[in-house]
């Protein structure tokens, strides 16, 4: 269904009985807790035509003057507006755009889709188990070699590789441990990402073999003795890192101060400040340069320690890479392979945490399936010279989907997965349109279950606790500088289904959260008592 119309005229704002402001404003004054929260916050909209004054009051503060609003609510019941606001205005959707990216992983792979890492060899393990050459994993970017889907134990995450190739009789490899994460061509960031978030847990380098998120977490703890170094320890334990630790421990009374300096594409990380004697630890987490490689180091480690032998070193190969040349040797052969968690699951630890890395994995994964059999170079290009990079095949198809979807074109520009691009434009009725879309989906209830929910779990799961909205509200978050996004599905107090999306640009929040101000939308929209239905309201 198309739900663009004219923007309604809101009602015009009722006069405020200044007894009940005078009042209301005494009982907040009083000591007790209860009465304490209370304000002079109007009560829930009994009428659609009381919802759109609401919110109109709420989003002509003066404090967003200088900001712009992007606002569409949509009924999924009645197939009707009940407010817009610059619905047609390109904002920056932040982390909303993984609605984007969720919605299309789900329609063109499946929820139960799973993502198949191999093991291969030109040879087969001997009656001894001995692998007379080397040992290739081949990714395809499955992002569940992590202790996130393994309960948060670092230990468990290549296990899944490890019983594989055992179970194939591999005691001793004599070559060497390869990790190919050719598959994906392009970049190891997203399109638009900058050079300052690469540090920084959400900027993690992208990889077809990406284990732990790319990410090792950082432990720094005060040492025993004053004025000795602070210990630094990472988990999961890797070589790959090298730590420069200017720290030091100072007496009981000193306040904590730790910074963490790490330059892309280095492993190198610089750790100064100083923590207090006998006080809490500093937790935090680095990017790991190179993933391939860190995998297939990390796995070498745990295969050993289950006794297993690898000879050689390890390598990586990546798409740029020619690792033969054209007839020189007979092409390796699967011998075994391990598949990822349900495309649900990874879509849904995406989703309610916001996670950056899988987003822009899955945006790679489908570029990849949608780009199967069309990588062949033109004449006169070398073997590995390719037209477009798999993140250039994902939005090709994304742009696909989104025009099955009836959005017209120009109204969704992003070239990556996650949002974290400071180029991505999206309207407000896009949003709406995909949300319209997936609702009436073959997988609206998978969809909608990888949302945060509102005071449960993910990125909302502090957000709207005692409220109309808690338990309610199932909707994707956005945040970076000046960007404040929420997208997604509300009940009405009138068991009404909504749509909705609010944008907040170009906005510094400094007296309170930004959030509080998307969060008090979302409220009033759990609260309305009213129906969309309604045809006694002003136009």
């Amino acid at each position: 269904m198309n739900l663009r119309s004219q923007s309604p005229a809101p009602d015009r704002t009722s006069a405020v009985e200044h007894g009940l402001v005078f009042f209301l404003c005494l009982v907040a004054c009083l000591p007790h807790p209860a009465r304490a929260q209370s304000t002079n916050r109007p009560p829930p909209a009994a009428t659609l035509g009381e919802l759109r004054q609401q919110l109109t009051e709420h989003i002509s503060q003066t404090r967003f003057a200088a900001a712009t609003w992007g606002i569409k609510i949509v009924s999924l019941d009645a197939e009707k507006t009940l407010f817009e606001l610059n619905a047609g205005k390109l904002l920056k959707p932040a982390s909303n755009a993984k609605l984007f990216t969720s919605a299309l992983a789900m329609d063109r792979l499946g929820p139960d889709f799973r993502i198949r890492t191999s093991l291969l060899s030109i040879t087969r393990p001997d009656r001894r188990g001995v692998l007379r050459g080397d040992l290739i994993v081949f990714g395809r970017g499955d992002p569940s070699f992590a202790a996130r889907f393994n309960e948060g134990v670092h230990t468990r995450s290549l296990r899944p590789l490890v019983e594989a190739i055992v179970a194939v009789g591999i005691k001793q490899i004599k070559g060497d441990l390869v990790g190919d994460e050719s598959f994906f061509r392009g970049p190891p960031f997203g399109s638009g990402w900058t050079w300052d978030d690469l540090a920084y847990d959400y900027g993690a380098e992208v990889s077809a073999l990406t284990q732990e998120d790319n990410v090792a977490d950082i432990e720094i703890k005060p040492a025993d003795k004053h004025l000795q170094p602070c210990r630094i320890v990472a988990k999961p334990d890797t070589s790959v890192l090298t730590f420069i630790n200017r720290t030091v421990t100072l007496g009981a009374d000193r306040e904590r101060m730790i910074a963490i300096h790490k330059l892309p594409a280095q492993n190198l990380v610089y750790v100064s400040g100083h923590l207090p004697l006998r006080g809490t630890n500093h937790i935090d987490a680095v990017t790991v340069h190179d993933p391939a490689l860190w995998f297939v180091t990390r796995l070498k480690k745990e295969l050993t320690e289950r006794g297993v032998n690898v000879a050689g070193k390890v390598r990586t190969v990546n798409w740029l890479n020619e690792t033969y040349p054209p007839g020189a040797a007979p092409h390796p052969v699967e011998i075994a392979f391990v598949e990822s968690r349900p495309l649900a699951e990874i879509v849904a630890r995406m989703m309610k945490p916001s996670q950056n890395l899988y987003a822009q994995l899955l945006l790679l994964q489908v570029g990849a399936r949608a780009g199967a059999g069309e990588s062949k170079p033109r004449d006169g290009q070398s073997p590995g010279a390719f037209d477009q990079t798999t993140e250039q095949r994902g939005i090709g198809e994304l742009r696909r989907f989104c025009g099955e979807i009836g959005i017209p074109k120009g109204e969704v520009l992003l070239d990556e997965g996650s949002g974290l691009s400071r180029r991505a434009l999206v309207t407000p009725n896009a949003i709406v349109e995909l949300l319209v879309f997936m609702n009436h989906h073959p997988h609206a209830d998978v969809f909608r279950q990888t949302l945060p929910v509102a005071g449960v779990d993910g990125s909302l799961r502090h957000r709207m606790k005692g409220t109309a909205a808690e338990r309610n509200v199932a909707a994707k978050t956005g945040t970076i500088g000046y960007v404040h996004t929420l997208s997604g599905y509300v009940t009405t107090a009138a068991k009404e289904r909504l749509a909705f999306s609010t944008m907040l640009n170009a906005y510094d929040a400094d007296a309170k959260p930004a959030h509080e101000d998307l969060d008090a939308i979302a409220v009033r929209l759990a609260e309305f008592n009213g129906h969309s239905t309604e045809t006694n309201v002003t136009h």
